[in-house]
């Protein structure tokens, strides 16, 4: 599949301070970035590379408090559509080092709150089986409604009030894998099928030696999706951040299938 992705932004910012951005296609398995460009106004530019090496942010140092920026590119995913219920489950002991992390609780994924609600309700299944139905589980029982919740909301919470947004959806879906032993990684991703278009959140879990994209809201599968980056939870992969607080005036992002 081969998408088109276009991005305008402009904010005002406190002060005329360094903004990190994390918004760019990557450079990663399973897809090719064809073009991209990235331009922000009366800015200097300075890009580094994103955790786990998925992706790259980049350092924005503008020279006055309003910020406009344009990004551009197309993308073409190659990563195919996997059978999640074939995939086996990795033991713990072959895990190589830098996954391990994924099996551990974060800020937003309170994954050992959940291990007696997963045992209870995916303990007879294993692997890729019990990520399917995880998945199957949040999407129907968790309502997309736009917001019903902050950045503030954790798994727990989206668990709770049975709501949320992509990001929610995503949390819960870590949440849930890990408290099953299962790694899983919180990744930022476009979609062309994303309704309403925005910058989306997807789980990836460490399956049979490698990661698989799971999108709980249903809105995308892994080969509709192009990954920007990956983390722990939202924290890891905010698209903009600043260390003196900037308020939106537009944001539009339009991404569409060539």
């Amino acid at each position: 599949m081969r998408m088109e992705i276009d991005v305008i932004m402009d904010y005002q910012l406190t002060q005329a301070a360094p903004v990190l951005l994390t918004l760019a296609a990557a450079h990663t398995a399973g897809q090719t970035v064809d073009d991209s460009l990235l331009a922000v106004e009366g800015a200097r530019l300075h890009w580094i590379e994103a955790e786990d090496m998925v992706g790259q942010r980049v350092w924005a140092f503008p020279t006055a408090d309003r910020f406009k920026l344009h990004y551009h590119a197309k993308v073409t995913v190659t990563r195919p559509d996997v059978i999640l219920p074939d995939l086996p489950h990795t033991p713990f002991h072959d895990l190589p080092g830098p996954v391990l992390r994924y099996l551990r609780p974060s800020r937003f994924c309170q994954s050992d709150l959940f291990t007696d609600f997963v045992g209870e309700a995916f303990g007879h299944l294993t692997g890729g089986a019990k990520i399917a139905a995880m998945r199957d589980w949040i999407e129907a029982e968790i309502a997309y409604v736009p917001g019903s919740s902050n950045p503030a909301t954790t798994a727990t919470d989206t668990f709770g009030a049975r709501a949320g947004v992509c990001r929610d959806y995503a949390h819960l879906m870590c949440a849930l894998a890990r408290a099953a032993n299962i790694p899983a990684r919180y990744t930022s991703v476009y979609g062309a099928a994303v309704t309403p278009p925005d910058f989306h959140a997807v789980a990836e879990v460490w399956l049979n030696g490698g990661w698989h994209l799971v999108d709980a809201t249903g809105m995308g599968t892994a080969a509709q999706l192009a990954v920007i980056a990956s983390g722990r939870d939202a924290v890891d992969v905010a698209f903009m951040e600043n260390e003196s607080g900037a308020q939106p005036l537009n944001q539009v992002i339009t991404v569409s299938q060539i």
